[in-house]
């Protein structure tokens, strides 16, 4: 396989039809596999998955029993990708499946593929989606010295090389802060490209839901960025 994606789903029965549906219209080749991760999901979504998958020659799944976090569903599904190129995206359609399909041929075009990182740069959010995520980055940014941008913007993919070099990486949502940061001080070439940004279709976030989980959330990065930066000295 040239590409692995991993699509952690928790809880995502109603928009994984969609999701497969999208990636079944964009993928023109054979060399790409979807990898959805089943990440302790407490509605249908392994009952869909198994019917579904089937149609998709594309796709097949990794089962994870217990949620343990975010960071977790990706990590085991990355483990068990095939391809040179890995990484991952949502589940939500909040991200479309194209911009995969878009990463690769970026990847593709350079002539240093081990050394690239790519990854989404959101547009068309919600204003105050759009000044946490800016007061987010400004501070992580000053708190890690190197400039970090919309840390869990989508897709996310480079050369499997990058993920066989990482040492303890988070379970939870810090994960995309974590790769964007080893990929800053490994000094990959970063890629930023636009993505659209666009409401859920179904359901809700697991995490975003209003202003305390947003409190949450930024404790729980605030203290791995301590954690991380401490063990880097």
């Amino acid at each position: 396989m040239k590409l692995s994606i991993i699509i952690p789903c928790y809880n995502e029965s109603k928009n994984i039809p969609l999701i497969l549906s999208r990636f079944d219209e964009v993928i023109k080749r054979q060399d790409i596999e979807a990898v959805l991760v089943n990440n302790g999901s407490t509605d249908n979504s392994k009952e869909v998955l198994d019917e579904l998958l089937p149609k998709y020659p594309f796709a097949r799944t990794v089962n994870v029993p217990e949620n343990k976090g975010y960071g977790y569903g990706i990590l085991s599904g990355l483990r068990e990708a095939t391809g040179t190129f890995i990484g991952w995206t949502h589940a939500d359609m909040q991200t479309d499946p194209n911009d995969v399909i878009k990463a690769l041929e970026m990847i593709e075009s350079e002539s240093e593929v081990k050394n690239i990182y790519v990854k989404g740069d959101r547009k068309g959010r919600p204003f105050f989606d759009q000044f946490f995520t800016s007061g987010m980055s400004f501070f992580e940014t000053l708190y890690m010295g190197e400039k970090l941008v919309d840390i869990n913007a989508q897709p996310n993919i480079f050369h499997r090389d990058f993920f066989t070099s990482w040492e303890n990486p988070p379970h939870d949502f810090a994960l995309d802060l974590y790769a964007l940061y080893m990929a800053k001080k490994q000094k990959l070439n970063i890629v930023r490209f636009d993505v659209l940004f666009p409401e859920r279709i179904h359901g809700t976030s697991s995490w975003n839901t209003g202003f305390a989980s947003k409190k949450k959330f930024i404790k729980r990065t605030l203290d791995f960025s301590k954690k991380l930066k401490k063990s880097l000295k």
